[in-house]
């Protein structure tokens, strides 16, 4: 049996994280697709190419440590998803899908911004420089997304989506 220590949490949820990527990187063209509003639609492009970035991050983070860049199911992230994909269902055609989606999008950003805030400090207690640097920047970006899908909520979109 492994030692069940730090290390093998850091790198238990750096698989899970791994895997809400690219759930995540599938799941953002089906968002842009069914979004209304030219500037949600540009901001799921724009997430989607930073996502890339970040499977790429998390790759070298395995690469640094030794392992294999492997995911595991992550049945929160596949929740989230499928929230979304239900709002997309339920709202087509409306003017509140676009404000659904948003609030679909935050929920996954808020657990990615949960799980790297984590993966950042446990890097720096094992010593990780340099996995703690790359797990740092893309952690930055998912608050800059964030921050980003509530304005383009608070500019039109959740007007819109009370007018309808």
């Amino acid at each position: 049996m492994k030692t069940q220590n730090l290390e093998t949490l850091f790198h238990d949820t750096l698989k899970d994280i791994y895997y809400a990527e690219r759930k995540i990187l599938r799941a953002l063209p089906k968002m842009a697709r069914a979004a209304g509003s030219p500037d949600l639609k540009a901001a799921f492009e724009k997430h989607h190419e930073e996502t890339q970035t970040h499977v790429e991050r998390l790759q070298q983070v395995f690469e640094l440590m030794g392992k294999p860049a492997r995911g595991k199911t992550c049945p929160a992230i596949d929740g989230l998803i499928e929230e979304g994909e239900e709002v997309i269902e339920a709202f087509a055609g409306s003017p509140a899908v676009d404000a659904g989606l948003i609030a679909a999008a935050q929920a996954v950003e808020h657990y990615e911004i949960a799980r790297y805030g984590t993966l950042c400090r446990w890097a720096e207690l094992l010593d990780m420089g340099d996995a703690a640097r790359l797990l740092e920047s893309t952690l930055q970006e998912e608050g800059a997304t964030d921050e980003a899908l509530t304005k383009v909520a608070e500019k039109s979109v959740n007007q819109a989506a009370l007018a309808a």
